[in-house]
């Protein structure tokens, strides 16, 4: 049988047949279980023109299928008229090998399962009573932190800070179909300092949110800060906070905001909890309104194998129909 082969136009359409918010938790607790096979990232790092490429593979044990995920991204690619993001992910029979599926995703199916992630451990983690939120970046990732974070809690209003303010009304534009209040901000620091909800996204390689500025009560989800140079968050945020989550603690240990706390010494990995623990229960999570949080996503591929597998379920169903 031949493998279903999807482009982007294709899989498209499929999304609105898809909700994977309770699957995804449901990876990372099988990941965070040890119920899963997922090998260290492999990455390709290029200088000129500037781009990265990771490759994220893995399977759940007694699960039907492996997933091998090829995503990249070359900012270089705006000027050229190409989305910067591209790639695939391809789903192979776990029993035989066979090729199942290649959904050609340019990178979207990666964009959605991130701001899936962010979305369900804000939820997690965050005040209960908290009714605004901060975007940091200006992005496809801001974009879908913002939609996500919006089909899960009651947020209303939503301030978003770019270093370009062009760009920032243009994801407030793009974001006018949610039932929120929309900012934008050019303050940073005054921002920061007066939320309580943070969602960064950005490519930085220098910490721009300082420790200074969060107050007590605020949680943190950090999703740009995805290879060993990249950084969002100064250091001591992590050192100051009362729980640091990571979505794979081995991972976390070699890149995001956690390797660089590590790098400084400001944390120790015996303080680190995985999302998968939170979701099961075997770990406690918010205590009280005070507590500074912090989670740091560097993608995992039990995330891609659910969102590669939501697709090809949709597709199936869609033919039997």
């Amino acid at each position: 049988m031949s493998p279903i082969i999807l482009n982007w136009q294709q899989i498209h359409p499929l999304l609105k047949e898809i909700n994977v918010f309770e699957p995804m938790k449901q990876g990372f607790i099988k990941y965070s279980q040890g119920l899963s096979e997922i090998p260290p990232v492999g990455e390709l790092i290029m200088d000129d023109p500037p781009g990265d490429v990771h490759i994220k593979y893995g399977y759940i044990k007694g699960g039907e299928y492996y997933v091998v995920k090829i995503a990249s991204g070359f900012s270089g690619n705006k000027e050229l008229g190409i989305k910067p993001g591209q790639g695939m992910m391809l789903l192979f029979n776990l029993s035989t090998g066979q090729t199942e599926a290649i959904l050609i995703d340019d990178a979207n199916l990666t964009d959605i399962r991130t701001g899936v992630a962010g979305a369900i451990i804000s939820q997690e983690l965050a005040c209960k009573d908290v009714k605004d939120a901060l975007i940091v970046g200006t992005g496809v990732q801001a974009r879908y932190q913002a939609k996500f974070l919006c089909d899960l809690m009651p947020i209303e209003k939503l301030h978003i800070w770019g270093r370009d303010t062009d760009k920032a009304n243009n994801a407030k534009n793009d974001l006018s179909d949610l039932d929120v209040e929309l900012i934008v901000t050019s303050d940073l620091s005054s921002s920061v300092e007066e939320s309580r909800l943070i969602l960064t996204t950005t490519s930085s390689k220098e910490p721009i949110i300082q420790s200074n500025w969060i107050q007590p009560g605020t949680h943190i989800t950090a999703v740009g800060s995805d290879t060993l140079e990249k950084c969002e968050l100064d250091y001591r945020i992590l050192a100051n906070a009362d729980i640091i989550v990571a979505d794979s603690i081995e991972q976390n240990l070699l890149r995001g905001e956690i390797h660089q706390a590590i790098k400084h010494d400001a944390i120790k990995k015996s303080q680190l909890i995985e999302m998968g623990q939170l979701f099961d229960k075997t770990k406690t999570g918010r205590t009280a309104d005070s507590e500074i949080t912090v989670a740091d996503l560097t993608g995992v591929a039990i995330q891609d194998l659910v969102i590669a597998e939501a697709v090809l379920k949709a597709s199936l169903d869609q033919e039997l129909n």
